[in-house]
Order: structure tokens, then sequence, then C-alpha cells
């Protein structure tokens, strides 16, 4: 045994396994069975600025617009408290800005109410957004891929990638169970999520690898148990930072990037464990040795006459 390994990550690596499995099986029956609650960005709808006079209470005002009749209405504070933003799927009319106020202006008549802007969100541009975020994250695992494998071994480019595509099913996954909101700023938390947890994995692989070439005894599991040992008073602090700037922003942050935090907050949780187990489990499973590693040998040619 390598002496400064201290928790052996890798003994665990079937029973991570059968988590994985089971966490992306019920993601993507989640995903094909109930679907996804997408936004008004991807499902088109109205969007209405109204500026109030002085505060008002969020709840009263979704409570006006449901009770008047509006469907699937999202009302939220944009910038000060003031401005509220209103997000419905009522297909957009000429005086529907119009109505709206009326109603806004009817339940908080000592208020004085602004439109400050109406704009509608067509289906089309709701599906061309769908279509292009999901490119993004295709291409974004296929150059991970591309970079991985040229700064290390393929072997380790095919772990990263499975380990972030983990990652991203499980999020949308969670998204789809519990039918959160899926709206533009989750997909930007998806390539958010891409990023860090690629930097962990990368981070970790970096270790692998140098431990490969310099250490001459222990097998391949005790060199990626000493290596994942070497980074975890790293990444234990990078997550619990990351996690506590998040859990933050879901508190106080707003119904605006409430969605957004919390793809992240699930991203931190599910990228760390992937970067520790998932990744490093298929460099094992794909039996990672030091031969895989160590740089070619150049013949020396002798250019004596």
């Amino acid at each position: 045994m390598i002496g400064a390994t201290n928790f052996n990550f890798m003994r665990l690596r079937h029973a991570a396994s059968i988590l994985s499995i089971i966490l992306i099986v019920i993601s993507i029956g989640a995903i094909a069975t109930r679907g996804l609650n997408l936004g008004l960005d991807f499902t088109g709808g109205t969007l209405l600025e109204v500026q109030y006079e002085t505060p008002e209470s969020i709840e009263r005002i979704s409570t006006a617009l449901e009770n008047a009749g509006y469907r699937d209405v999202t009302v939220q504070h944009f910038g000060a408290e003031t401005d509220v933003l209103v997000r419905m799927s009522e297909a957009f009319r000429d005086n529907l800005g119009a109505e709206v106020l009326n109603v806004l202006q009817t339940q908080s008549a000592e208020n004085k109410l602004t439109l400050m802007r109406s704009e509608f969100v067509g289906a089309q541009v709701g599906e061309e957004l769908r279509d292009q975020g999901g490119l993004a994250l295709l291409l974004a695992l296929f150059v991970v891929m591309i970079y991985v494998a040229a700064r290390f071994q393929f072997k380790f480019s095919v772990g990263a990638v499975v380990a972030l595509f983990h990652d991203v099913i499980i999020i949308i996954g969670l998204f789809s169970l519990f039918q959160w909101e899926f709206d533009l700023t989750v997909m930007a938390a998806l390539l958010a999520v891409i990023g860090y947890s690629l930097n962990d994995t990368i981070v970790v692989a970096d270790h692998i690898r140098e431990n490969f070439r310099m250490l001459r005894r222990g097998d391949s599991e005790e060199v990626i148990n000493y290596s994942i040992n070497q980074t975890l008073g790293r990444t234990i602090m990078t997550s619990l930072t990351t996690a506590l700037v998040l859990f933050a922003l879901m508190i106080v942050g707003g119904d605006l990037i409430h969605n957004f935090a919390l793809a992240l907050m699930i991203g931190v949780v599910v990228g760390t464990y992937s970067s520790v187990f998932v990744a490093s489990s298929l460099l094992l499973l794909m039996n990672i040795s030091r031969e895989d590693l160590m740089p070619p040998e150049v013949e020396e040619v002798d250019d004596r006459p």
C-alpha cells in the first residue's frame, strides 16, 4: 500500500456505479414520461414590465392575475422592488398590456402603475433557443473530449465526457421529476456545470498522470486513490465555498436567478461526486496503466558515416 493514501475511494466504485445507474435511469424515465416544464423562453408567451409607485407584494400581484383568468403567470421583482416583471403564456394582443395594467391598478388602487414594456416571445423563437441550447451542450462535450485527449490520453477523455454527461442528465432529470421551470438561465447553468465539473476532473486527472509517472510501486487502483486524496482538501474547499454562495443566491437572490442557482447547486454536488467516482472508476474499467501515460521513447539515429 502507498502510505499517503488516507481513504480508499475506489473500494466504493461498484456501489457508486450502481447509484449513478439508478439516478440516470430515474432521470431518463422522468424526462421520457413527464417531460420538462419549459419556461416562457422556450414555449413562447407575453412579457410585461410594470412599475409601481410604492413596493407591492408579489403574492398579491400573482393572485390578482390568476383570479382574472390569466394562465401560467410568473411574477418577480426586476431590479428595484417597485419594478415587477410579469410572464404569462397568454397569446399577445394589442390591448393585453392595458388589460393587465387595469387588473393590477384595480387590485392596488392606492398605487400609481406604469406599463414600461410589453413584449411577445414567439413559440418559433423558443424552439430555436431550445435547439441551439442543446447543440451548445453537445458541442461543449465534443470540445472537452478533444481537449482532454490532447492534453492527457484518450481514456481520460472518455472518463471526463461520461462524467459530464452523467452530471447534465441528472440535473435535467431532477428538473423534470420535480417539474421545476426550465428556462434559459437553467440552460446557462448546465454549461457552467460542464466547466466547473471539468475543472475538477482535470485536477484529479493531472495528479493521476503525474503519480503514474513518478511512483514506482502500487497498482492502478492505489495510484488513483492516492491522487484523489491529494486533491481532496482542494475539492472540498472549492465545492463548499461555491455551495455557500449558491445557497445565498437561492435564498435572497429572487425568483429571477433562483433556478439558475438551484441547477448550479445540484451541479456542484453531482460534479464533485462524478470527478471522484465516475471519471476515476472508468479509468480502472478501461485498464489504465503506466504504459498508457509514459512518454514515447525517441530512437537515436546514428549519423556517423
